[in-house]
């Protein structure tokens, strides 16, 4: 028997056809919200970082860094910023009440022993049924940057996605199979663009939200430009 390929369902969808794309900060905000109070969560270098500045700054939400700490803050601007004090990007962060800092191999054990509860990646493709790629495009002489991003794919107990829905070049993001090398299969629940929120699973995508775009157009855009 030939397996089913998973697909992408829009039944349901909840329209914004008046409201346009969200922005980055937009969907920053939209995950922060998303996020529940207690939350151990770790943030992708890039746009994910974002987010940090939408949490609340009241005690709720601990965010992880792959580089040693526990307790980060929004980012530091002016006075506040501290060179000594980073992200896994490198950009100066702030540290909340409580904060605690440690070896970058305990970072990982945490990552890899399943204490996070949500990560937040950026990604190069993501299939519809969950599969993620995000650390590499396969383009001759481009440099592949991994960091630590299988093991928190692998390692947290839900993964968020946080990207623009198509590439430069017009192409989908959003995937039927992903053409990258992988990051990770089947590990991303849901992803945030400017254009929808989407759920994924071993049945397929599922679209949630859509903003300034029907979700039937969505869906036949994403399938017509395979």
């Amino acid at each position: 028997m030939i397996p089913t390929q998973p697909a992408i369902e829009i039944g349901g969808a909840r329209e914004h056809l008046d409201q346009a794309p969200r922005t980055m900060d937009e969907l920053a905000a939209a995950i922060a919200a998303e996020i529940p109070d207690g939350s151990y969560v770790n943030l992708g270098i890039g746009q994910p970082t974002k987010v940090a500045d939408h949490l609340s700054p009241e005690p709720g939400v601990v965010l992880h860094t792959e580089n040693g700490m526990l307790g980060m803050g929004p980012a530091a601007h002016g006075d506040a910023v501290d060179p000594d004090l980073t992200n896994a990007g490198k950009a100066p962060v702030t540290e909340l009440p409580g904060a605690a800092y440690f070896h970058q191999a305990d970072s990982f054990a945490m990552m890899r022993g399943g204490h996070l509860d949500i990560c937040v990646l950026g990604a190069y493709q993501v299939s519809f049924a969950g599969d993620l790629a995000n650390w590499h495009t396969g383009t001759p002489g481009a440099i592949p940057a991994v960091g630590g991003a299988m093991d928190l794919a692998i390692g947290a107990k839900c993964v968020y996605v946080l990207m623009s829905m198509f590439a430069k070049n017009g192409t989908p993001k959003l995937v039927p199979e992903c053409t990258y090398p992988l990051t990770g299969k089947s590990c991303v629940n849901r992803i945030y663009t400017e254009f929808a929120e989407i759920e994924l699973g071993p049945a397929g995508a599922r679209i949630i939200e859509t903003y300034g775009i029907s979700a039937q157009e969505l869906g036949e855009r994403l399938l017509s430009t395979r």
